[in-house]
């Protein structure tokens, strides 16, 4: 475990894992931040407009979400580019794509999609791909505290998306799909594998998400 905010604590992770196994085939970026944290008196679920919202909220999904993601992705790039060979999957979501999700929240996932866009295109000679994911709702631990205020009938259970990435991981034509978008439930249908509950989850769009 380390603090993703800390880019040596970061580093070092990596390094370790590359000491013991002498390579890294996949990096899954799914830091965040941004909710956790009410100590400056406010609750996010009660924010309004992007003006009614504490200058730390953004800070906190930037350094958390966007900045981790970057900054792991380069110390692991280095390796997978002496390899030639590896994925990155950043996880990202609809928000990127809708205005009535925030501000900041909507910018950090834009700021994702477009950061794998550009390192697919720097990697690709290298034999790398770079791809986002964009989960359902996801059956956390946060989330089922609070499930009374969620339906869940199309969740997904956390290993949902493990069994998406492990399958587009072991796609042999992977680096075609290198700088996309891939919906978690699509790619369970085009693989043709379920939840860990037998259920298939129905991709979301973004009006729907």
């Amino acid at each position: 475990m380390c603090d993703h905010e800390k880019d040596m604590e970061t580093k070092n992770i990596i390094d370790q894992i590359i000491q013991k196994h002498n390579k890294i085939d996949i990096l899954v970026n799914n830091v965040w931040g941004g909710y956790e944290h009410f100590n400056d008196g406010t609750e996010f679920w009660n924010e309004k407009e992007f003006f009614t919202v504490p200058l730390g909220r953004f800070d906190k999904m930037f350094n958390s979400g966007v900045r981790a993601h970057y900054s792991t992705s380069a110390y692991t790039a280095k390796y997978m580019v002496e390899q030639k060979n590896g994925s990155i999957f950043n996880i990202s979501f609809w928000a990127a794509q809708r205005n009535n999700m925030g501000v900041a929240y909507g910018m950090a996932k834009a700021a994702t999609n477009k950061m794998t866009e550009t390192m697919a295109y720097e990697l690709e000679k290298y034999n790398i791909s770079v791809i986002t994911i964009y989960p359902g709702l996801v059956r956390t631990e946060s989330v089922l505290k609070s499930a009374e205020y969620f339906d869940l009938s199309n969740s997904e259970s956390p290993e949902f998306i493990g069994y998406s990435i492990a399958a587009l991981a072991c796609d042999d034509n992977i680096l075609l799909k290198s700088g996309s978008i891939q919906i978690a439930a699509q790619i369970a249908l085009d693989y043709g594998f379920k939840d860990i509950d037998g259920k298939q989850p129905i991709p979301l769009t973004v009006e729907k998400a």
